[in-house]
């Protein structure tokens, strides 16, 4: 599928609903990074920008990047409501042309799936080469399918985090895996229904 046919979709997607204005962190994220000193962080496929809005608030200047215009104004304009717009740069990339530049001490990206294609082990890859040293890699990944999902495909497969990690091949002199597991939980959809869910969480430590 084309460029044109993501950004159109996700652009509806986010277009569908009215802008949040105040959207919560991922509680992954908080539960991961809460006792890193701030730094510059980067937020992969930031949505309505819960994560980077907390990451800011606690002093990390932030990228976050999103295919979509709708999901990049509405969280540039919600920066500067909340009162930090001076911490976060808020930047379209479609991940398979663009990745925005620079080097982070942090990258997170959570429930980075798409229906279009995406070589997510290649953009993965260079988010890890991205970090400084003692930089950390956040990624979460669904490991089951909600109810509320776009996507119902009962035949999906969801990659383990250590298979996620495999397929990033890095150098492990030079990477650490330093969690890789698949906590359940009870979610919350946009429609107030609930079910347990699984996440798949992978973080990796740049060591050197």
């Amino acid at each position: 599928m084309s460029t044109t046919d993501a950004v159109t979709f996700w652009d509806g997607v986010y277009a569908a609903g009215p802008a949040a204005t105040d959207p919560q962190p991922n509680h992954l994220l908080t539960e991961a990074v809460s006792e890193l000193l701030p730094g510059d962080a980067l937020d992969l496929g930031c949505g309505d920008g819960g994560d980077a809005l907390w990451l800011a608030r606690r002093g990390w200047h932030v990228t976050a990047a999103d295919i979509s215009d709708v999901a990049v104004a509405r969280l540039a304009d919600l920066a500067r409501a909340h009162g930090v717009g001076d911490r976060v740069v808020a930047e379209r990339h479609d991940l398979r042309k663009s990745f925005p530049p620079g080097e982070f001490d942090l990258i997170c990206a959570h429930y980075l799936h798409t229906p279009f294609d995406l070589d997510r082990a290649t953009v993965l890859r260079r988010a890890a080469h991205a970090l400084r040293p003692d930089g950390r890699l956040l990624v979460v990944d669904h490991g089951s399918t909600a109810p509320w999902s776009w996507n119902s495909d009962p035949n999906l497969r969801y990659p383990s985090p250590r298979e996620v990690a495999a397929g990033m091949d890095l150098d492990p002199a030079t990477w650490r895996v330093e969690r890789s597991d698949a906590p359940r939980r009870i979610a919350t959809g946009p429609d107030g229904r609930t079910a347990e869910v699984t996440d798949h969480v992978l973080l990796i430590h740049r060591t050197a």
